[in-house]
């Protein structure tokens, strides 16, 4: 039975996992609240209380990583509000545990803030220079090349677009709001049942191919209309109040292309329209 760490048991880490048990994995699972760890426990994924600090490791990681070949990094950067955490830190310090452990592969979940924002026309691949203007993108981007060249091990780096789900959705922050910006920027979001359909794909590959680890994935529906049409439309459709786009603010997005999910992966999104 194939075994596999999750650092992050939280709003992906955790269906994710249930995902895995499903298809025979052995999974590890940890978490930073111990509230939680029962909760992990039910679900029968093995609970781990892991705390990365940018000088430290809080709790047994050596066993957390021990018997798995693959490690899944998925604990976004908390950088919001009056926050100055220091996220590079954090993976430097997990770093040496790794090479340490029989970890081969390692998944690191980053997001597509690593881009940046200019005319809504942009079209950006893997290819396309990162260019960060926020300091999560920026630590985001500083993560992905410490992990990606190390001899040690190999790291596929997974770029999300905006998380939604059933219980997760910008247009319940947004509905009533007067005055947003951007109305022309084209989204890029991705809903949860495709992240854990292209993780475990990407798994699912390199089980069967064999193919190399070190690669990078946007990972966004193919779906672009622009912010006013779409957050309208989902209020309508929620019976939400209408947000209020200000027609006369400047336009600045990009359009996300996932075609080498499409293409090299072979996946198909479950839930392309959103």
């Amino acid at each position: 039975m194939k075994q596999i760490s999750i650092l992050g048991c939280g709003w992906l880490g955790l269906p994710l996992a249930e995902a895995l048990m499903e298809k025979g994995f052995l999974v590890k699972g940890s978490t930073t609240s111990s509230e939680k760890l029962s909760v992990i426990e039910s679900l029968g994924i093995q609970p781990y209380l892991l705390a990365l600090e940018s000088n430290n490791v809080s709790g047994d990681i050596e066993t957390f990583l021990q018997g798995s070949e693959t490690l899944i990094i998925d604990i976004p950067p908390k950088l919001r509000g009056n926050s100055n955490e220091n996220f590079v830190g954090k993976i430097a310090t997990l770093i040496p545990f790794i090479e340490k452990s029989k970890i081969q592969n390692v998944l690191f979940v980053s997001s597509t803030s690593v881009y940046g924002d200019t005319s809504a026309a942009l079209s950006v691949t893997e290819e396309t220079k990162t260019c960060p203007e926020t300091e999560s993108g920026r630590q985001l981007v500083a993560v992905e090349q410490l992990l990606q060249p190390n001899i040690h091990f190999k790291t596929t780096i997974l770029r999300f677009g905006g998380l939604i789900g059933e219980d997760r959705h910008p247009i319940r922050f947004l509905a009533g709001r007067k005055n947003l910006e951007n109305p022309k920027a084209p989204i890029n979001l991705i809903h949860q049942t495709d992240c854990i359909g292209i993780i475990m794909t990407i798994l699912r590959q390199a089980q069967i191919d064999k193919w190399e680890w070190n690669e990078t994935f946007n990972a966004v529906a193919p779906f672009h209309p622009s912010r006013e049409q779409y957050y309208t439309q989902k209020a309508i459709d929620l019976g939400l109040d209408l947000p209020e786009f200000n027609d006369e603010s400047p336009n600045f997005g990009k359009t996300i292309l996932s075609t080498k999910v499409e293409n090299v992966l072979g996946y198909t999104f479950s839930k392309p329209n959103l």
